[in-house]
């Protein structure tokens, strides 16, 4: 069974390495996103690995990079690789009916989440995000729709408490490279593969983020702005802006926080205020019930990360201090 793998970044790069080293030389051709600098950029916390196109390299791995797989350039591409299977994850774009006509046997996708939960780009993140104490891997048959079709394996996963983006997506990299073996292993049987159905009543979304996204609402509940921190990372990070009575507000990320307080009082002061306690702790009042929402580590414009003890050093609490959601004119 000749097999093609199609895929971009770390999550694909497991699934990838588990194919060849399980297949061998019927891993025949590879799929990816042109090279793009982006994580290579100064200041950029987008997450880099081998590189799936050095990968390929290393294996002897025909490479294609087309910018978009469902022109007639790709397509060619594609066809001439003469793939039975598609293995697909993480690749960044919806592939054609064309496309999906190319491999002999079909093509199936390592999507992390527990379909129909979290269909979408972004399904660790969104999983945080929403407070799920669980998450997963699911292999589906790939179809037209969004991450719509017959799921053939699914495992769960414990999301931890201190879990990012960036760590659990690791995780579940593993998991589902150990996973697309097993479900291609079952293609190259040669009999039928068979598939359960998603219940469209449980479907939830999970779009794509953009950069913009990441910017800190201090009217949310403290416990949503935690799980928000962490969704973040480790692109595209959550971010506010400092308002001081005697300087210009400043953009600051929020790497990490900590403990949540009990709900305070209404003294008039905006959410978002920060509450000088009367040691170096970074306290925010945030939500309806205004409870305090420790952050521990921040990193403000063009400075590296440090703790809120260091920060402070330089921005000690004054009355009127606090965390916004923009720049004010």
């Amino acid at each position: 069974m000749r097999l093609v793998m199609m895929g971009t970044g770390t999550f694909a790069e497991p699934t990838f390495e588990a194919l060849i080293a399980a297949f061998g030389g019927d891993v025949v051709g590879l799929v990816t996103q042109p090279e793009r600098d982006g994580g290579n950029k100064r200041g950029s916390t987008r997450q880099t690995g081998k590189g799936m196109a050095n990968i390929a390299a290393a294996s002897g791995v025909a490479v294609a990079q087309p910018e978009s797989i469902n022109t007639p350039e790709g397509l060619e591409l594609l066809r001439a690789m003469k793939p039975d299977l598609l293995v697909v994850a993480a690749y960044g774009q919806i592939l054609s009916k064309d496309v999906l006509g190319v491999p002999t046997r079909g093509t199936i996708n390592v999507h992390a989440s527990l379909l129909p939960k979290y269909r979408g780009a972004a399904p660790v993140a969104y999983a945080i995000l929403g407070g799920e104490t669980q998450t997963g891997v699911t292999i589906i048959k790939v179809t037209p729709g969004l991450d719509s079709g017959d799921m053939i394996l699914q495992e769960a996963l414990d999301i931890l408490p201190t879990d990012t983006t960036g760590s659990l997506e690791a995780r579940l990299a593993t998991l589902g490279a150990r996973m697309a073996v097993e479900a291609a292993h079952k293609y190259a049987t040669g009999g039928p593969v068979d598939g359960t159905k998603q219940d469209p009543a449980l479907v939830t979304r999970a779009p794509k983020i953009k950069k913009e996204f990441g910017l800190i609402d201090w009217t949310k509940p403290a416990d949503h702005i935690e799980r928000f921190v962490r969704a973040m990372q480790p692109w595209p990070t959550a971010y506010t802006f400092l308002y001081h009575p005697a300087k210009k507000p400043m953009r600051v990320i929020v790497c990490r926080t900590g403990e949540i307080g009990k709900p305070g009082h209404d003294r008039g002061e905006p959410l978002g205020t920060l509450r000088d306690e009367g040691y170096p702790m970074i306290l925010v009042e945030c939500g309806p019930d205004r409870r305090v929402l420790e952050v521990v580590e921040l990193q403000p414009a063009g400075k590296k990360k440090m703790t809120a003890e260091e920060f402070l050093r330089g921005y000690p609490i004054v009355e009127g201090m606090r965390f916004g959601p923009e720049v004010l004119t």
